[in-house]
């Protein structure tokens, strides 16, 4: 594995245990997110430089995936304001899930950011943290698979070199 970056095992998710807040304002339990659709979120925090370095290619991934049957988007440990302030337009053109407190960082068992999610409708998950191309390819490729999708190119020319991230607890 690429620097210490690990991919979880598959574990369910409690959705009485969490509920997600959109920075539309639409709140609901998980549950009541996967009703239709499985998630795939990129999980950043906008504080750290490990986290920016990743925007263009959390994007890319996020815009392949966009028009299958699936609700992908941003998973960002900031308030409203902060995941304005760092993704910019993209913060609406994506779903974007503001978590100030990490609740549902911790919750997925997130250890490093910036991390790729994939949330199936029954709230089975697969985290991957950090970058490390080879996780995030596993998640894509399982991703393309199920949603019988193209695969995006995990690396693709441009992306970042392989770094462990910092930790989704905040600190270190």
């Amino acid at each position: 594995m690429a620097q210490g970056a690990l991919v979880s095992p598959a574990v369910a998710v409690s959705p009485a245990e969490l509920e997600l807040k959109s920075l539309r304002g639409e709140a609901y339990p998980l549950h009541d997110w996967l009703t239709s659709y499985p998630f795939l979120l990129v999980a950043l925090d906008p504080y750290t430089a490990e986290s920016s370095w990743i925007l263009e290619t959390g994007a890319r991934l996020l815009a392949h995936f966009s028009p299958a049957d699936v609700r992908v988007g941003w998973l960002v440990a900031a308030d409203d304001d902060g995941c304005r302030q760092f993704l910019g337009p993209w913060a609406e053109r994506f779903l974007t899930f503001p978590d100030p407190d990490r609740t549902a960082i911790s919750t997925f068992g997130f250890e490093r950011l910036p991390g790729l999610l994939h949330v199936r409708a029954d709230g089975h998950h697969e985290v991957a943290n950090g970058w490390a191309h080879e996780e995030w390819r596993s998640i894509t490729d399982q991703m393309a698979k199920f949603m019988k999708w193209s695969r995006p190119a995990v690396p693709a020319p441009g992306d970042p070199t392989p770094y462990q991230g910092t930790a989704a607890s905040g600190t270190e």
